[in-house]
């Protein structure tokens, strides 16, 4: 289990924990880390794990709804995996309730169990199968805030991991990103927003297939891990309408391998030491 640094107090709500269950204690093959405040989250020791990808892409959806006067009430998190997305904005948002859609059952089950460790179980639902199934959402269910990690690479594109879960992860087994926005879109509520990372190199045929789904005002904020670097990935925030607009970087680290003031803000944000 991953400790929280010495002297920091985390902020949020202190979850009731295992309770005396046993399915809520980590296996010999997972760990039980610090995700948000208080609240942690289950994972594999070898598979795929959250990442400063999953923190930046959850800061990116909350921070879309900063100054609206309210905080989104429906969140749908699509490949949702251990939840890891999904759940910190819902650490962010304690009102809201989420709906995450994950192909791969173990990890569905593992998001499931970081939900009832951490008390939101009763405002979380993970459904597991293809998002590109339209039984996975009602027709009618709509969704203020929508979140999403396509995977970066096309099919045969790249060298495959053998590890549980971080094939599909990595490569469109399941679709990509005209899928996910597709399905985003089709459940965007009225004045609702959607987010999503992806590659930088991939960033104009992003915007394309955004601006297909009816997604077409958009903003693009590349993210640099250290100064001087080329950006990899970006986050992206669009909504109906027209426009695209283009953010300075966010730089984590700084030439020296500091952070830097606006990631350390953006930790903050949620619920991480800064």
């Amino acid at each position: 289990m991953r400790r929280r640094p010495a002297g920091w107090d985390p902020p949020g709500p202190v979850p009731p924990g295992a309770r005396g269950d046993p399915d809520l204690v980590p296996g010999p093959d997972e760990t039980l880390d610090c995700l948000a405040g208080h609240w942690r989250i289950f994972q594999l020791r070898r598979g795929h794990r959250y990442s400063t990808d999953d923190l930046l892409t959850a800061w990116a959806a909350c921070d879309a709804w900063t100054g609206r006067g309210r905080d989104p009430a429906a969140v749908l998190d699509l490949g949702c995996g251990v939840g890891s997305v999904g759940l910190l904005v819902l650490w962010r948002f304690p009102a809201a309730r989420l709906v995450g859609v994950e192909a791969q059952a173990r990890s569905a089950a593992l998001a499931r169990r970081t939900a009832r460790y951490n008390g939101a179980d009763g405002r979380v639902e993970i459904r597991t199968g293809d998002l590109r199934d339209r039984s996975m959402l009602r027709p009618d269910e709509r969704f203020d805030l929508v979140t999403a990690s396509p995977p970066y690479l096309p099919r045969g594109t790249g060298r495959r991991s053998t590890l549980p879960q971080r094939g599909p992860c990595r490569f469109e087994d399941r679709g990509g990103t005209a899928d996910y926005l597709g399905v985003a879109a089709r459940h965007l509520a009225r004045g609702g927003t959607v987010t999503w990372v992806h590659a930088t190199r991939y960033r104009n045929e992003n915007v394309a297939t955004a601006i297909t789904a009816g997604l077409g005002r958009i903003r693009c904020r590349p993210v640099v891990f250290r100064e001087g670097r080329d950006s990899l990935i970006t986050l992206f925030r669009a909504e109906p309408g027209d426009g695209v607009r283009d953010d300075p970087p966010l730089v984590v680290r700084d030439a020296d391998g500091r952070w830097t003031g606006p990631f350390r803000a953006a930790r903050r944000a949620m619920g991480f030491p800064a």
